[in-house]
């Protein structure tokens, strides 16, 4: 048995992955993927990490976690979603992005230490990143937020490096929340390992929140006349569509931050970019990309 720990991030997903998968629960269980809903694992495991303290289970507490967690223990994959796998949104920014994500990752693979672990993540620019994650944080100011770390100081591939430092068995697939929406039907299968050729309900999810009504009725016709033979042609036929369908007031996002210019916003989309590239790079790292 796998497991797929989906870590988020914050401001990323906010539960689609796993609710388009719960979507395809029925289809997905005959596959040998299981999806068990949030409510059952993610206070266990936070609360079973917290009293093993770092140390290895032993099998009886991984059998009654798991016992806990599946209604079916003869299943190839479980797939575990939660934003705050890495850290919750008070403590995602201290120094650093998720400074603690590896280690806090290290102590919940320690719960299950006969199954293989597998994590898959997106990431979002620090321009758009940090002031949505600003607002998670219950009346701290931007100055207690940020503690004094200058936003050109954060990079996405300190944390991957610290995931692969602290669980040099596992493999890391990364996207790009930018790109989310054109790799959704990817980012599904990847996740729960299936095949192309299975159909998945809500693979369209994100697009239909970014194209106009009419544009996702023109989409579905053409699909439904040219069915796509793969992602990439999928990826391909949504996009020309979302360039000529695209809601404007959903590809755009006004930036008001304390000291923050034009140029700042551009530095930091532009050293975003460059980080992408650096993990696209990383030993034991996928990149989806389109």
């Amino acid at each position: 048995m796998r497991i797929a720990y989906h870590l988020g991030v914050h401001c990323t997903d906010n539960d689609r992955l796993i609710t388009s998968l719960a979507q395809n629960r029925d289809l997905l269980q005959r596959e040998g993927v299981a999806v068990p809903p949030p409510a059952r694992y993610r206070t266990l495991i936070r609360d079973t990490a917290i009293s093993l303290k770092g140390r290895t289970a032993t099998p009886e507490t991984q059998a009654l976690v798991l016992d806990q967690i599946l209604d079916d223990r003869e299943v190839e994959r479980v797939v575990l979603s939660w934003d705050s796998f890495l850290a919750f949104p008070l403590w995602a920014l201290q120094g650093g992005l998720y400074p603690n994500g590896g280690q806090r990752m290290h102590a919940i693979a320690q719960i299950f230490p006969d199954l293989e672990a597998e994590f898959f993540l997106a990431i979002r620019s620090p321009a758009t990143f940090l002031p949505e994650l600003l607002k998670k944080q219950r009346g701290k100011s931007y100055d207690e937020f940020m503690g004094g770390v200058h936003p050109q100081d954060l990079f996405w591939s300190t944390l991957i490096r610290d995931l692969r430092a602290h669980n040099p068995g596992v493999p890391v697939t990364v996207w790009c929340d930018e790109d989310t929406p054109l790799l959704w039907p990817e980012v599904l299968r990847t996740v729960a390992d299936i095949p192309h050729d299975i159909p998945l309900d809500g693979q369209d999810a994100l697009l239909r929140t970014l194209m106009t009504e009419d544009g996702m009725d023109r989409m579905n016709g053409y699909l439904a006349t040219h069915p796509p033979r793969s992602e990439a042609q999928w990826r391909r036929v949504a996009s020309a569509f979302l360039d000529k369908f695209a809601r404007p007031e959903e590809l755009t996002m006004e930036v008001d931050l304390p000291g923050w210019t034009e140029d700042l916003v551009e530095a930091l989309t532009v050293q975003y970019e460059q980080d992408v590239a650096r993990i696209a790079h990383l030993p034991g790292v996928r990149l989806l990309q389109p």
